[in-house]
């Protein structure tokens, strides 16, 4: 009986066009403005909580590549002989790393256990005595003030980690231009073969140009040159650039092969990597459950929505509208509601990274910290969740559309 009843009601009118269905669709905005301003914003909570979240972990992945790597450290290798006694790290062998193809230049550095002196305080330190090249091949950067300066070669100069500073009690802001005096003790061995140590005190002061960030070893860089009375006959390690990304795994080689342990910071930095790489799944997977219970809530508005329109339905049908336009009528309106809130999803997250990266830098400044952005949020990613959160809405109204586009016309002009 319904299959005839239906065969009375026009159907052959030309399918609505696009821009009539978007239109139609846009009008439950103003027909149930309260229930869909909630669904957008259930989905806006779910999407933000994703770019919240993902983004903080794309931050934290940032601030420690950065914190451990510039763009000349990529292109460095770091040699050291390690414990052997019988291959060592001299100056013979720095000279064969620095002929070999592709090496632009080789930093040695030397440790030696010294002592500064600030005033009237003295504290102990690790001084490493480099090439100016050294600090910026090594990944570091400045904290405060700046490295050597090489059109002042007259003045010593120091640069001095901020757990030096504290060690002075002093702020590494204020430290920055301030004179010390440095004494250091070298190991020798006697014409006995017993082990000796000379006292060398620094007679003209160093000037601190720069601290690095490092809280946790008091460690001072001083320039070889700037260094008096001290000889060395053997280095701790050294800093190999090469010319290009492409020739390192050669050059590297080469090394081991010399019989030098040597290793690269992309290593490190790929590892890196692959443990953010995890936490972002992590904290994506925990966004995903509250996006989950926001498009449950959007399908149940959905399927709400069909049974309080089935008598709208039912005209729409009579005069002519075609399954086909009701299909599409449902599945933009879900696709619209999926749009914006990824609209609002993104606002949320940046809303929310803002703040917590505010409350995070006042507790840092309280406390004597370093001042961070901790979130960041890739283009490429902003538009994906955009999308993804436009396809959700697709996903939950193909069955309510499937449903509204069933329904026998007459028996929907009956419904109430």
């Amino acid at each position: 009986m319904s299959k005839k009843n239906e065969q009375t009601i026009p159907n052959n009118v030309k399918g609505m066009r696009y821009r009539d269905t978007i239109s139609l669709s846009m009008r439950t905005f103003k027909t149930r403005p309260m229930r869909t301003t909630l669904t957008i914003l259930g989905v806006s909570v779910g999407i933000g909580a994703v770019l919240f979240l993902v983004s903080f972990g794309y931050g934290l992945q940032e601030t420690v590549l950065k914190n451990i790597t510039t763009a000349d450290a990529l292109l460095s290798l770091d040699v050291s002989s390690g414990k052997s006694d019988v291959i060592q790290l001299n100056q013979d062998s720095i000279n064969k790393i620095t002929n070999l193809p592709n090496v632009t230049e080789v930093s040695p550095v030397v440790a030696l256990p010294s002592q500064i002196t600030l005033k009237e305080f003295t504290a102990d330190t690790t001084l490493y005595a480099i090439k100016p090249s050294f600090l910026s091949l090594s990944g570091l950067v400045p904290f405060r003030g700046t490295f050597f300066k090489t059109d002042d070669k007259n003045k010593k100069q120091v640069v001095i980690s901020s757990a030096m500073a504290q060690l002075f009690n002093i702020d590494p802001t204020d430290i920055v231009g301030q004179e010390i005096n440095i004494t250091t003790f070298v190991p020798r061995i006697d014409s006995d073969g017993q082990n000796q140590v000379d006292v060398i005190e620094q007679t003209t002061p160093f000037t601190v140009v720069g601290v690095i960030n490092d809280e946790r070893s008091s460690l001072t860089y001083v320039p070889a040159d700037m260094l008096e009375n001290i000889t060395y006959d053997t280095y701790v390690g050294a800093k190999v650039k090469v010319s290009n990304s492409d020739s390192m795994t050669n050059v590297r080689e080469q090394i081991i092969d010399m019989g030098f342990i040597v290793s690269v910071l992309q290593d490190t930095i790929d590892q890196v990597k692959k443990i953010f790489s995890i936490i972002q799944v992590v904290l994506g997977l925990f966004g995903l459950i509250a996006l989950t219970v926001s498009a449950i809530g959007m399908f149940n508005t959905m399927t709400v929505m069909l049974l309080e329109r089935t008598n709208e339905i039912g005209i729409m049908r009579s005069i002519g509208v075609t399954r086909k336009d009701v299909r599409k009528l449902f599945i933009f309106e879900a696709m619209i509601m999926g749009f914006l809130g990824g609209l609002g999803g993104v606002l949320l997250g940046y809303l929310g990274g803002f703040l917590a990266n505010v409350g995070i830098n006042v507790l840092a400044h309280y406390f004597g910290g370093q001042a961070l952005d901790l979130f960041s949020r890739p283009t490429w990613f902003i538009v994906l969740i955009i999308l993804f959160s436009t396809i959700i809405g697709l996903l939950t109204g193909v069955f309510p559309a499937q449903r509204a586009a069933k329904i026998n016309p007459l028996e929907a002009l009956r419904y109430k």
